[in-house]
């Protein structure tokens, strides 16, 4: 019997406790540790799956970039094949090639050869391959960071240079030359081997619209007779060529030149030399050329050799 006046604790089911101790202290401890884990595993079972998700969603990316960046060149590159009366200038400004004959013959000289004024019908030329690639080149360039070039000490300022002494043309005047008009040939022999207004196919205007004279690549060009050089460049199917106003009003032509000896405003006499015969532009062979106009341009065409010999040139 108990003690009168005690009062006995009564006693508590472990199992019930434990239980408490469970519900107040260990689960509040155990279940966020249970499920803290839990998500960490399952945050790094999902890790590598996301990391080969974006893995095969970037190659996918590339490969469908690489695929259309060869769908689109396979829609720019293009095979164009000469045909007669084809230059490269002509073919440039039809097939609207930036950069010109130039950039044509850059892309295609292993086919052309040396001389880009020689291409045949047949020959097939590549357009806009080479050209993209440099493109791609160029602008990877740009995105390059540029580095600040060095500073550099300023130059000595350089003593005036003397103006170069006018070439001595004397030794190639010829022998057609009129010393009382001025005027000579335009090359010495002048042997002319295309008439002017030979009709056939060669000449868009279904004529010579000149005469062409023999004169092997590198033979000295002369103005036959005073005036001032309108325009000295290249003219496409001419090449290279001079035109020149004379005193009298008509302007001369010289064309498939090799090089040139003027500028434009340039004032010249009668046996000076202007520059070199070859066969640039659309032509056969070294010769050159050779116009009289009424004016600056194509179709304005006189006789040339009757003009030479009105001004006492002996043909």
């Amino acid at each position: 019997m108990p003690g009168k006046g005690k009062h006995r604790r009564p006693r508590t089911n472990p199992i019930t406790r434990g239980f408490v101790a469970a519900g107040t202290g260990g689960a509040a401890i155990a279940i966020p540790l249970i499920g803290a884990t839990g998500a960490h595993a399952a945050e790094q079972s999902s890790a590598p799956s996301a990391a080969s998700g974006r893995a095969v969603a970037a190659a996918h990316s590339t490969a469908t970039a690489q695929t259309a960046q060869k769908a689109a060149t396979a829609r720019t590159v293009r095979t164009y094949s000469v045909t007669a009366g084809d230059y490269l200038a002509k073919i440039a400004e039809k097939q609207k090639v930036r950069g010109g004959w130039q950039k044509l013959y850059a892309d295609n000289r292993e086919a052309v050869g040396d001389n880009p004024s020689l291409i045949h019908p047949g020959l097939k030329l590549t357009i806009g391959a080479k050209a993209k690639a440099k493109a791609s080149a160029e602008d990877k360039a740009e995105a390059a960071p540029k580095k600040a070039a060095p500073k550099k000490a300023a130059p000595a300022k350089p003593a005036p240079a003397e103006p170069a002494p006018k070439a001595d043309t004397t030794a190639n005047e010829p022998a057609a030359q009129s010393a009382d008009s001025g005027y000579t040939a335009p090359v010495d022999g002048a042997t002319v081997t295309t008439p002017y207004r030979a009709a056939g196919g060669s000449w868009a205007s279904g004529y010579h619209t000149g005469v062409d004279f023999a004169a092997a690549s590198g033979t000295t060009v002369k103005a036959v007779g005073p005036g001032t050089v309108v325009s000295a460049g290249w003219a496409g199917s001419y090449g290279n060529e001079v035109v020149i106003q004379h005193d009298d009003g008509q302007y001369s032509q010289y064309g498939h030149l090799s090089s040139l000896s003027v500028s434009a405003g340039q004032r010249v006499s009668g046996g000076d030399q202007i520059g070199l015969s070859g066969s640039t532009g659309n032509s056969t062979g070294p010769h050159l050329h050779f116009e009289i106009r009424t004016g600056p341009s194509y179709g304005s065409d006189v006789d040339p050799v009757a003009y030479l010999r009105e001004h006492g040139v002996s043909l």
